[in-house]
């Protein structure tokens, strides 16, 4: 059994909103598959893209093949990550230096 990880299409006419499954490559497209990982709406500004990544990891490293449009997901939903998480990453370490962002105020003194 070849599982391909892709899109399914929910929602009503002209308001699309899918769920990326782990699926058989045989079931029709909004057809049996075997797991949700994630979803995608792509109506919202920025589209917003919200993924399992343990259980996304498992099906990869089983050998399930992303579409083409999941990968790119993939691939956007991994470089916002990691952009959140370096901003996030700058930001607690400007704190723990003791720098301050009020003018005026030495970095370690209290009022």
């Amino acid at each position: 059994m070849a599982l391909v990880i892709r899109l399914r299409r929910q929602g009503s006419r002209k308001r699309p909103f899918y769920r990326i499954v782990v699926a058989d490559c045989r079931s029709p497209r909004d057809g049996r598959f075997v797991e949700v990982v994630g979803t995608y709406d792509p109506k919202t500004d920025p589209p917003a893209i919200n993924l399992k990544t343990e259980a996304l990891n498992y099906w990869l490293s089983s050998g399930a093949k992303p579409s083409e449009t999941v990968a790119k997901l993939i691939k956007k939903e991994q470089a916002r990550a990691s952009s959140a998480s370096e901003l996030k990453s700058h930001l607690t370490g400007a704190e723990d230096e003791g720098t301050s962002n009020v003018p005026g105020e030495a970095a370690g003194q209290q009022s």
